[in-house]
């Protein structure tokens, strides 16, 4: 029994890491992407980020960050995760749709000068999609993070797809990105 445990638990590391070198391809997405936020943030706008799920968990991780502190002792960097307010999302699916929760705060919180990240590891989450659609029309940067089949065309300006159809290796990669993310975000602006 311990054999077959210890097997099962070397096969997971063993997925989760090639996973993560499979990453190294995204490199000049993450880059991007960390590029439009830092250009937000020094034209007075933040960063908004939501997802559903273990993705709405990583959304009010890498807010936290941010607003927060990641490696070095800063000022406050702004940012939002749509996720925490349970009146307001349950008020929106109650009145409007789950399709609605975000884009309704995306509508009420962004400016043209914000950033805003959805998260969904299959890229089909339609209330995620509605509002990164609504984002860019009022003119915010959208960044996706997703799993291999990323967003549909259009969506994103910067899709970063971890090379996965795993929901658990994406997930990992994921909160890699965001840290990622928040070093380079918060070295540009300290």
């Amino acid at each position: 029994m311990e054999d077959v445990l210890e097997r099962d638990i070397a096969s997971e590391i063993e997925e989760s890491l090639n996973v993560h070198r499979l990453l190294l391809s995204a490199g000049p997405e993450i880059a991007r992407a960390s590029r439009m936020l830092i250009d937000s943030y020094r034209n007075g706008g933040r960063m908004v980020i939501f997802g559903n799920g273990g993705s709405a968990a990583d959304a009010q991780h890498i807010a936290g960050e941010l607003v927060g502190r990641f490696k070095r002792e800063r000022k406050a960097i702004d940012a939002l995760a749509l996720t925490t307010n349970t009146s307001i999302l349950s008020a929106i699916a109650n009145d409007y749709s789950y399709e609605q929760v975000f884009a309704r705060q995306v509508e009420a919180a962004c400016r043209g000068q914000d950033s805003v990240i959805g998260i969904s590891t299959s890229g089909k989450s339609r209330n995620v999609i509605v509002a990164l659609e609504a984002a860019r029309k009022m003119g915010c940067k959208t960044i996706g993070l997703t799993g291999e089949t990323g967003f549909p065309a259009g969506i994103t300006d910067v899709d970063i797809r971890v090379p996965s159809r795993n929901t658990q290796r994406i997930q990992e990669c994921h909160i890699l990105i965001g840290h990622i993310i928040s070093g380079i975000v918060e070295a540009a602006l300290s």
